[in-house]
C-alpha cells in the first residue's frame, strides 16, 4: 500500500490524491436510471414485480408487507439485538428530541408582526439499502427522526431478501419506529414509486435514505420533476478518513479504515498522517485485521481505493481533510479536542482515540445519513429539521401598513410592479 508524500505533489497532484472512487459513467448511469423511473411510471406495480424479479431474482406475493409480518418481528429477534435495537432507539430519540426548533415571533415595527412557524413533512419516503447486510440502523436513524417530527405518513422501502421479505431486526426497528407500511422493493425503481406513485405505493412529499450510484441518481432526478418530491441529500458509498499523530493506536487506526471499508466495495478509507512510521504501523495492522473479517473480500476491494497520505504535521493534515471533506472524520490526535474549530468540512467528527465510527453508526445518538463525495461542504448531517418545514406569517395592523407603507410603495415603483404599490396604496386610501 503506497504512502502519499504531500509535500512533494502539486496542485493537481493533490487533487487526484483526493479523488473519489470512480464511479459508472455519468452518461450511462443517468440514462439507465431515467429508463427505469419511465418504466415505473407507465407500468407502475407491474414495473415494480418484473424489476424485484431482474434486479432481486426474487418473485414477491405483495410488495406491501401485512402488520401481521412486521408485528411477528419480535418472536425472530434475539433479546440481545432486541435490547441493542432498543439502546440505540432511546439514544438516538434524545439527541433528536433535543433538537426541536422553537418558533418565533417578532414585532419589527409597531403594527407589523412576523412569525416563524415549524411543522412536521406530512408524508416522507425512507430508503433502506439491502444489499450485502441488511441494516436496521439505517431504520431507526430515518424512523426515529421522522417520529420525533411528527410525520403523519412513514413509508419504508427495502430490496427483498431470498425469503421474498425483509429481515426480522429492520421489521422491528421500524415497530418502534411506528412504521407500518414497508414495501419489498429496492434501487432506483423504489424511489420512482416514491416520488410518482403506484397502484400499492401513494406518492411521498419528501424521501431520505442512502444507497448506491442508482438510488443516489434517482433521487436527484425525482427531484427534478415537476411536482416531484424533496430529497435529504446526495448520499453515495461510504467514506472515512482518519487524522491520526505518532501517538495514535495503530490498531485503532486501522480498526476504523476496514469498518468502513466493509460496507461496500465503492466505499473509501483515508488515513493522513505527519508520522511515516505510524502508517506503516496502520498498514500492517490492517493486513493483519483483514484476515479474520467475515467481509473480507469486500473491504479488501475497497482497500484499492485507500490513501494513505504523509504530511509534515497535525496542520497540513486538518488542510487535507478540509479540503477532501469526509462523510466521516476522526480524529486520533494529541488533545483532539482543541483541533475542533479547525475541522471545517465534515458530515461527522469522531473525536479521541475512543470514538469510533461505529459509535455514531450505531448508537451513540447522533444521525448516521451524512453527505459523501465532498457534498459536506454544503449539506449537514441529517437531523431533526429536515423532517420539518419552517414557513413564515406576517400580520399588519392599519397602523403597521401606514408606517411601512410608503417604503412599500416606493420599493414597488423602484422595480416597475404596479399592482404591488397599489395592493398597497389602495388600503391606506380607505
Amino acid at each position: 500500500m503506497k504512502i502519499i508524500d504531500w509535500g512533494k505533489l502539486d496542485k493537481n497532484a493533490q487533487q487526484q490524491a483526493l479523488s473519489r472512487p470512480a464511479q459508472q459513467s455519468s452518461d450511462t448511469l443517468k440514462a439507465s436510471v431515467s429508463e427505469i423511473i419511465s418504466y415505473v411510471a407507465q407500468e407502475k406495480d407491474a414495473a415494480l414485480y418484473a424489476l424485484n424479479k431482474k434486479f432481486d431474482k426474487v418473485d414477491v406475493p405483495a410488495l406491501r408487507l401485512s402488520v401481521k409480518d412486521i408485528e411477528s418481528s419480535a418472536n425472530s429477534v434475539s433479546d440481545e439485538v432486541k435490547q441493542a435495537i432498543q439502546t440505540a432507539y432511546d439514544n438516538i430519540k434524545r439527541f433528536h428530541e433535543a433538537q426541536r426548533p422553537e418558533d418565533i415571533q417578532v414585532t419589527t415595527q409597531a403594527g407589523v408582526l412576523c412569525e416563524l412557524k415549524h411543522d412536521a413533512i406530512a408524508s416522507v419516503g425512507l430508503y433502506i439499502p439491502g444489499g450485502t447486510a441488511p441494516l436496521p440502523s439505517t431504520v431507526l436513524m430515518l424512523g426515529v427522526a421522522a417520529q420525533v417530527a411528527g410525520c403523519q405518513r412513514k413509508v419504508l422501502c427495502s430490496p427483498p431478501n431470498a425469503q421474498g421479505s425483509v429481515s426480522a431486526e429492520i421489521r422491528y426497528a421500524a415497530t418502534l419506529c411506528g412504521i407500518d407500511e414497508i414495501y419489498l422493493v429496492g434501487g432506483a425503481q423504489a424511489i420512482a414509486a416514491m416520488a410518482l406513485g403506484t397502484e400499492s405505493i401513494a406518492p411521498v412529499d419528501k424521501i431520505f435514505g442512502p444507497g448506491n450510484s442508482f438510488v443516489t441518481e434517482a433521487k436527484q432526478q425525482v427531484s427534478q420533476l415537476a411536482g416531484g418530491p424533496a430529497i435529504d441529500m446526495p448520499a453515495g458509498p461510504s467514506e472515512v478518513l482518519v487524522i491520526a499523530d505518532a501517538q495514535a493506536n495503530p490498531a485503532f487506526v486501522a480498526a476504523d479504515l476496514l469498518s468502513q471499508a466493509e460496507h461496500g466495495t465503492d466505499s473509501q478509507a483515508v488515513l493522513v498522517s505527519e508520522s511515516d512510521a505510524l502508517i506503516q504501523a496502520v498498514q500492517d495492522e490492517i493486513t493483519k485485521q483483514l484476515a479474520n473479517l467475515s467481509r473480507k473480500e469486500i473491504a479488501t476491494e475497497a482497500m484499492q481505493h485507500s490513501r494513505f497520505i504523509l504530511t509534515d504535521n497535525v496542520q497540513t493534515s486538518i488542510e487535507v481533510s478540509n479540503a477532501y471533506a469526509p462523510e466521516h472524520l476522526i480524529v486520533q490526535v494529541a488533545n483532539a479536542r482543541e483541533q475542533l474549530p479547525l475541522l471545517k468540512n465534515a458530515g461527522s467528527i469522531f473525536v479521541g482515540q475512543w470514538s469510533p465510527e461505529s459509535a455514531g453508526d450505531y448508537a451513540s445518538g447522533t444521525n448516521h445519513v451524512l453527505p459523501t463525495y465532498g457534498y459536506a461542504r454544503a449539506y449537514s448531517s441529517l437531523g431533526l429539521a429536515d423532517f420539518m418545514r419552517r414557513y413564515t406569517v406576517q400580520e399588519l395592523s392599519y397602523e403597521g401598513l401606514q408606517t411601512i407603507g410608503p417604503a412599500i410603495m416606493s420599493l414597488a415603483g423602484a422595480e416597475g410592479l404596479d399592482a404591488h404599490r397599489q395592493a398597497v396604496a389602495i388600503r391606506l386610501e380607505n
